[in-house]
């Protein structure tokens, strides 16, 4: 039996183990993939450098031998006898003239080569450079962030590994206590039954005392093996539900790595390359448009492969090209322990109250964390976007390198003295380096705040589930909602209060907000603000809370959009389409006021307060 028994134990193990090391396998490889990746880019852009160094010496090349080409003729013009006649009258013959302007047009190609030339050498190649360098920085980086998270999944399934060995341990020993407890039963039956047979007169007086404690003895050993197996399954017990608990939390940050951090970890790799490559390229674009226009065909096919670079797609298609490395892996199973049929966490006596205790702990654990994370993740977003901004700016226009005056001055790099001036390089690369290092960190600390959330979240919801909160709090929702809903269409206050909150809220913190009831705002964020709403609360009474001014646009358009009688009846509609048509100002203005006294006072009362808002949002 023992034999058995530890082959179940030693095949449970191993097939933990088996799954577990194809994790680690697979984190292995991402790194291996993302890796040569970097190496292909960096590649890719040493290509790039080598190219346009060649093509910026056949430019200068190029050049001077335009510049050869047209002193050649020029100095033979000078001494002909034609020129002598132009300089006396400025009369020249057509073929003449044309010979002249064909003459400046290579001089002016020449100048324009020669530019094109120093443009390539001192912005296009120095930009790949610092591309090249930005690529080798930022692989690094999220580097180190990938292994912190790969160390963190090993832990969590070490973690889970060692519970589950406890948890084994503790279960083996409750069936021995068991086994234990069931000998003693038995002994105590045979006992009981040998006393049954004999007749007690037939016993003589010494005989009975030694039988008696016997009975003693075996009583007292029965009540020990009773006691240490009720201590032996509550331990088992306990080490089941950690075992349990565990393994969702292990789930949860092993289903949230694959889901979300691998590609957050790749965003980082990527950010700023394709802004950065776009840049350089617009650079290249603008020069050649500039020099000839009748090359836009060709070029055109260029832009639109730079207008469609995009990091977002090139991320799913490297996660797609490896499918088999980023997909997530199959969940881990509840493996039961020597035919252990409880497979959930067990909320009964004497271990409810621990587990309460424990969940109202996970719910104040969890209600601290979000708030900090959500703070966390607001400053990272901001991060983000100057860092959007610092990599998009459009400083890739070189026509001013191509502005051409009757002097024959020398040609000035306008590129050296703009965007590639030491002023202006040392101060963009010490700003975007700053802003990439304290992009980092919050990055780093939101993952860690976010790891330790979906664990708690995931150990709050199963013991929520256990405890019956869940049913409990969704009958109260749905009530809840049901109620507010009802009391909104039975208020009777003149004016609604989604209307009067989303507009106090504008007035405060959107009224120089761009683009506002124009640019729509987060979907989720604003079925959040209408729900609230819909149970009579206001999630916009607390200016601490900081809400998406978008959001609450939208939910505004979306009240009056769902109101089953617009603002403006549809029976009068055609009303006020009519006032168009009148040409006088005041007549018009009489015509809606005699439409608008036939409407309902509440909604007179609510369309002068809008418009009144609307009138002093137009005034920003």
């Amino acid at each position: 039996m023992s034999s058995t028994k530890f082959k179940k134990d030693k095949e449970i193990i191993a097939d933990y183990e088996i799954q577990v090391k194809e994790i680690r396998n697979q984190l292995v490889e991402q790194f291996k993939c993302l890796e040569q990746h970097s190496e292909s880019r960096i590649q890719l852009l040493q290509d790039l450098q080598e190219f346009f160094r060649r093509k910026a010496e056949i430019e200068l090349e190029y050049s001077r031998s335009l510049e050869k080409l047209a002193e050649r003729f020029s100095s033979k013009i000078r001494s002909s006898r034609e020129h002598q006649q132009f300089k006396k009258d400025q009369h020249l013959l057509s073929s003449v003239n044309c010979w002249y302007l064909l003459l400046n047009q290579t001089r002016r190609e020449s100048r324009d080569h020669a530019t094109l030339g120093d443009i390539y050498t001192n912005n296009v190649i120095v930009r790949l450079t610092q591309i090249s360098e930005d690529v080798i920085r930022l692989f690094k980086k999220s580097k180190e962030i990938g292994i912190q998270m790969h160390e963190e999944l090993v832990k969590v399934t070490n973690e889970l590994y060692t519970v589950m060995k406890t948890y084994h341990m503790y279960h083996t020993e409750s069936i021995s206590a068991e086994s234990k407890l069931k000998d003693a039963e038995k002994q105590e039956e045979k006992q009981f039954s040998k006393s049954g047979d004999l007749n007690v007169n037939l016993l003589r007086h010494e005989d009975r005392q030694p039988r008696r404690s016997s009975v003693r003895k075996i009583e007292k050993m029965k009540e020990k093996r009773q006691a240490k197996y009720s201590e032996n399954k509550l331990k088992c017990t306990k080490a089941r539900n950690d075992y349990l608990l565990n393994l969702a939390a292990t789930n949860a940050v092993v289903a949230k790595y694959y889901i979300h951090d691998v590609s957050d970890m790749i965003d980082c790799c990527d950010l700023g390359y394709h802004a950065s490559l776009a840049r350089t390229f617009r650079t290249y674009l603008s020069a050649e448009y500039n020099l000839e226009t009748s090359r836009h065909e060709g070029l055109d096919i260029i832009e639109n492969a730079v207008d469609n670079l995009d990091s977002r797609s090139d991320k799913h298609k490297i996660m797609d090209m490896h499918n088999q490395v980023f997909c997530p892996p199959m969940r881990f199973e509840y493996l039961p322990h020597m035919g252990d049929e409880v497979c959930q966490v067990s909320a009964q006596q004497p271990v409810q109250t621990e587990l309460l205790m424990r969940y109202h702990q996970l719910q104040s654990r969890l209600a601290t964390l979000k708030i900090e994370n959500e703070e966390v993740r607001k400053t990272l977003d901001a991060t983000m976007q100057t860092l959007q901004d610092m990599l998009t700016v459009e400083d890739f226009d070189v026509s001013d390198a191509f502005q051409h005056s009757r002097s024959t001055e020398s040609i000035k790099s306008v590129a050296s003295e703009s965007y590639m001036s030491k002023l202006n390089v040392a101060k963009r690369r010490a700003n975007q380096q700053e802003t990439e290092t304290f992009y980092f960190s919050k990055f780093k600390e939101y993952l860690n705040g976010s790891n330790l959330i979906i664990k708690l979240q995931a150990k709050h919801d199963l013991l929520k589930q256990t405890l019956g909160e869940g049913e409990r709090a969704e009958c109260g929702t749905t009530r809840g909602r049901r109620n507010a809903r009802t009391r909104i269409q039975d208020s009777g206050q003149p004016i609604p209060l989604v209307v009067e909150s989303c507009i106090r809220y504008i007035n405060l913190y959107g009224l120089q907000q761009q683009g506002i009831f124009r640019v729509p705002g987060s979907q989720v964020e604003v079925n959040d603000i209408k729900n609230s709403f819909e149970r009579g609360e206001d999630p916009l009474i607390d200016d601490q809370n900081e809400q998406d001014i978008n959001s609450v646009a939208g939910v505004l358009k979306l009240y009056f959009r769902g109101l089953e009688n617009p603002l403006f009846p549809k029976e009068r509609f055609l009303d006020f389409i009519a006032t168009i048509k009148l040409e006088s100002g005041a007549e018009r203005a009489h015509h809606i006021q005699q439409i608008v006294v036939t409407l309902p006072r509440t909604v007179i009362i609510v369309m002068r307060y809008l418009f009144a808002f609307l009138n002093h949002l137009s005034q920003y």
